[in-house]
């Protein structure tokens, strides 16, 4: 039942920064050997309307189809947590449906690679979204009939993640086919994705107050539809196909998609450090933080919190378009270290206003990467390999989060809900110290014309 992560995506967001992207519940060496850029002719050729900057038409489709899928993405913690705890359910049995979205959303994502590049990207993303308005309606009746099963909401989740899987590598590279500015594109869908986070979990507290979990639901359903007709709509040129694509087999092209990522000391290197903040901090957060903050404060309450987050990541992604340092992902894993005072805030039961001020302060750290960790990935990295090392990326950033989401009960029974989270800020920092101490990742420069 969760989403794409986002890129986000997640409460905060993978190194790719979707979100999602990054899923919702939960939603980033040199480039190649030779470290030459991919924007100068690779990217920046297949860029739709790259003349007419950042807004050219097809960059306002693909805008409105990832703001209005991201709106219902962040209403969807809010209607999952609100909604199975109101059948009984515990924080560990929401960690256990938002473990089975990410572990299959991790576990094909690199294969969603290869066929994003053996096939049509475009065509994979809309048969994933038109996929999730079928499991997102039927969830929204499972919830609107008081007929809610545990199992059958894992089993819808096992099938959204995987069709995640299908969507999530061709974000990359649908956006450099659609706006020739990749940072000012990336932030620009960074704020609006921000904007609709910072409204989404307040609407989906209001709707669950005057209607039920099972609207909300249902309006995420809808979101999807908005999606998959906006990405119906791009007209994008015909991509050059690759040669080797009539030679090289299915696990050829996964292995080649797997070397390159090897080759990239800056990029495998963040994934490893990034996969201990999953387990330790992202992972645990969403289902320990809905279970402190709902039984004292209310689904309301909670939905506050969540649209702090988005607050913040819109300044934080507002503050990626205007200020574009040379070494991004060092500026990057500078802004990491706010992302501490998220869990920290929960952890030491400060008062709602004070939680949202510290989660606000934390998004604009996270957005602030993911801006620049994505930009980074899309203007470093060939175009004909590109789906296919967002895949890998993809997947080694998210692929400790079901780990984390599936321990958040059993840690909690054993050290208690607030230590674990505590202990997840005090990971957050040692991630961004770690990050800065790597000298592929502290000292790799932006791409021409990134």
């Amino acid at each position: 039942m969760s989403s794409r992560p986002s890129g986000h995506d997640d409460a905060l967001p993978e190194p790719a920064a979707d979100s999602a992207a990054t899923c919702a519940t939960v939603t980033g060496t040199t480039a190649a050997t030779s470290g030459t850029s991919a924007l100068s002719g690779t990217t920046r050729s297949r860029a739709g309307g790259g003349t007419g900057g950042v807004w050219s038409p097809n960059f306002r489709l693909y805008f409105i189809a990832r703001t209005v899928a991201m709106l219902g993405d962040t209403m969807l913690p809010v209607a999952l947590s609100a909604g199975l705890l109101t059948y009984g359910y515990s924080a560990g049995d929401i960690g256990l449906v938002m473990a089975a979205s990410t572990a299959c959303f991790a576990g094909f994502v690199i294969f969603g690679g290869v066929f994003a590049d053996r096939l049509n990207a475009r065509a994979l993303m809309i048969g994933a979204d038109l996929v999730r308005v079928c499991t997102q309606s039927l969830a929204a009746v499972l919830f609107l009939t008081h007929h809610v099963r545990l199992w059958e909401v894992v089993g819808i989740a096992v099938v959204n993640g995987t069709m995640a899987a299908l969507f999530q590598p061709g974000v990359a590279s649908t956006l450099v086919r659609v706006a020739s500015d990749v940072q000012g594109a990336n932030g620009v869908t960074r704020t609006a994705e921000s904007t609709a986070a910072l409204l989404g979990p307040a609407f989906a507290g209001l709707l669950i107050g005057l209607t039920s979990s099972g609207v909300v639901f249902l309006v995420h359903a809808s979101t999807y539809a908005v999606s998959a007709l906006c990405l119906v709509l791009l007209r994008l040129a015909p991509q050059v196909p690759r040669a080797a694509k009539a030679v090289n087999g299915f696990r050829s092209d996964l292995a080649e998609g797997w070397r390159e990522f090897r080759a990239r000391t800056w990029m495998w290197s963040v994934i490893v450090v990034w996969m201990l903040f999953m387990v330790f901090t992202i992972g645990p957060y969403t289902p320990l933080a809905a279970g402190q903050i709902i039984p004292t404060h209310g689904a309301g309450a909670y939905g506050l919190v969540n649209s702090a987050l988005g607050g913040g990541t819109a300044v934080g992604a507002l503050v990626a378009i205007r200020l574009r340092a040379q070494r991004q992902l060092r500026a990057g894993s500078l802004a990491l270290y706010l992302t501490a005072a998220m869990p920290l805030s929960v952890g030491l039961g400060l008062p709602v206003p004070a939680v949202c001020g510290c989660v606000f302060v934390a998004g604009m750290g996270s957005a602030y990467w993911g801006v620049n960790w994505a930009t980074s990935v899309q203007t470093q990295v060939p175009g004909d390999i590109l789906n296919r090392i967002h895949a890998y990326e993809v997947a080694g950033s998210v692929a400790m989060v079901p780990v984390g989401q599936a321990l958040a009960g059993p840690a909690s029974s054993a050290f208690g809900a607030r230590h674990v989270l505590v202990a997840g800020s005090v990971v957050a920092v040692a991630v961004a110290t770690t990050l800065l101490s790597i000298p592929a990742v502290r000292t790799l420069r932006r791409a021409h014309g990134a």
